[in-house]
């Protein structure tokens, strides 16, 4: 077996002005603001200031970027600026003074953070609240196929001409300005939540959470923090400790906080944070709980004991999530929350690639017969993938896993976690991805490596392949979001 490298994301070395000394900064923490200057941000001790330094080459820095051009939409956005994040909040609220504050108009709001299940959790909300009768906006990220995905107004998906319409108006008031891709997203969606009447605000946060663009909405009624693990410690630290306190960042005072399961070290520094703020805490296994019993669930929240349905989202994972969802509602209690409309909540929640079962006649099944059932998750990082390797350990029979990861991510170690429970990988490219990694590579880091693994060029012989070698054994594509939207735009009928 061969383990996956280190990764090492290039530095650049920068003199401070304020102390004197040389520090090594991962480029991909930094942003460019001119044509030949950057910031970078300071670590905590130093007071949050930030110095500017001479710029590497945009290539250099666009080399690294997260966000993936998947439609026009992004490719517009992504023109406006380096797509390199910069923890910061100052450009996004330069951009909303110059449009009048648009967030003073927003709904009471839902903000959701976490590792894990930020989306999963955000559907859940959605499906009860619309259950209650309630009307919401909703801002996810990321997208799988169009960028339109990521913004709900009302309970519906933006269209396209009116996207583009505040978008333009955005970039209007912004004048050129620096501004990354997530902020110039945040602002437009916040125009066209403000100009929209609505009950509730459902928002994920992007990364992290105090310095997240989403960390802007002055009106939050309820946070909710999903399990914590570790992901993108270049930007939020490289411990639970860390990656928790920037998490906790999303927590006001004096309003209160339904927390998912989570490790002990990530839920010592939420509580600590939350004491600091008198807001209440609402913890899984303390305050609440939703547990399976038999075929139905339980949720169990002081005077509240309804039986209910099991979560409708695939995987025991969705306990957690379903439950920090009714916790935030409970606390919140909207008008209609009852036990019939969280029932038809759990039952009529939708959200694509977490453990979904493709249709038996869609494209992607077809192109993988005579194998068995293809299904899709977007685990993308070792916690889910622990969380996937559970279910697919409840599975009859093993399914042949088709994976496309990310050299950012710790591919070795979520093949490691998967290989018990698969049968065999057969390991494609992220498409449209210039973070990818490539699948020899992917081979290279497999148990299965020089066996059972092997390197296709694309999905579609992917599929053919493991209908090949398994007639009639179910098929697994994970391994990141974007191969996710891959797949879903192969069986819409895309490319």
């Amino acid at each position: 077996m061969h383990s996956a490298p280190k990764h090492s994301p290039p530095h650049i070395q920068a003199t401070t002005t304020t102390a004197r000394q040389c520090r090594s900064y991962p480029i991909a923490s930094v942003e460019l603001i001119a044509d030949d200057r950057i910031v970078l941000p300071m670590p905590r001790n130093d007071g949050g200031r930030r110095i500017t330094v001479p710029a590497v080459p945009t290539s250099t820095l666009s080399a690294l970027d997260p966000i993936e051009p998947f439609d026009p939409i992004v490719e517009r956005l992504g023109r406006l600026h380096p797509k390199v994040i910069d923890l910061t909040l100052d450009r996004l609220q330069r951009l909303l003074k110059r449009l009048g504050h648009p967030e003073d108009g927003l709904p009471p709001t839902i903000h959701v953070a976490g590792t894990n299940g930020k989306g999963s959790t955000v559907a859940f909300l959605r499906a009860i609240l619309q259950a209650c009768g309630r009307s919401v906006h909703v801002l996810t990220s990321p997208h799988l196929v169009s960028f339109t995905e990521r913004i709900r107004v009302a309970g519906r998906l933006i269209e396209e001409p009116a996207l583009v319409a505040v978008l333009e108006e955005c970039e209007a008031a912004n004048q050129s300005a620096p501004i990354t891709f997530f902020e110039m997203a945040m602002a437009a969606a916040t125009l066209a939540f403000a100009r929209t009447p609505a009950d509730f605000l459902l928002l994920e946060v992007g990364l992290g959470g105090r310095f997240d663009a989403t960390n802007i909405v002055p009106n939050t009624a309820v946070s909710v923090v999903t399990p914590i693990g570790i992901d993108h410690e270049r930007f939020l630290g490289d411990t639970l400790a860390q990656i928790a306190g920037e998490k906790a960042g999303i927590i006001k005072a004096e309003t209160p906080v339904a927390v998912a399961p989570q490790p002990a070290e990530a839920l010592a520094v939420l509580e600590a944070e939350a004491r600091g703020l008198n807001a209440p805490l609402y913890r899984a296994g303390v305050e609440w709980r939703l547990e399976p019993e038999g075929e139905t669930a339980r949720f169990r929240m002081g005077e509240t004991d309804w039986p209910l349905p099991r979560p409708g989202l695939a995987g025991a994972h969705q306990f957690a999530n379903a439950g920090a969802a009714l916790a935030a509602l409970s606390v919140l209690r909207p008008s209609g929350l009852t036990q019939a409309s969280a029932t038809a909540g759990l039952r009529n929640v939708e959200w694509p690639a977490r453990l979904q079962r493709m249709p038996a006649n869609g494209r992607l099944a077809r192109l993988a017969s005579p194998a068995g059932p293809v299904w899709l998750d977007g685990a993308h990082n070792p916690d889910a993938a622990t969380v996937l390797a559970a279910e697919l350990a409840t599975w009859p029979k093993k399914p042949t896993l088709i994976a496309g990861m990310l050299r950012s991510k710790d591919y070795g170690e979520m093949l490691r976690l998967l290989a018990p429970q698969v049968e065999g990988l057969i390991a494609v490219p992220v498409p449209r991805s210039t973070s990818g990694l490539s699948p020899a590579a992917l081979v290279a880091a497999s148990p299965d490596a020089g066996g059972k693994a092997e390197a296709v060029n694309d999905m579609e012989t992917a599929l053919k392949r493991a209908g090949e070698r398994r007639p009639g054994m179910p098929v697994l594509v994970a391994g990141s979001l974007y191969l996710a939207g891959a797949a879903l735009r192969i069986e819409q009928g895309g490319a």
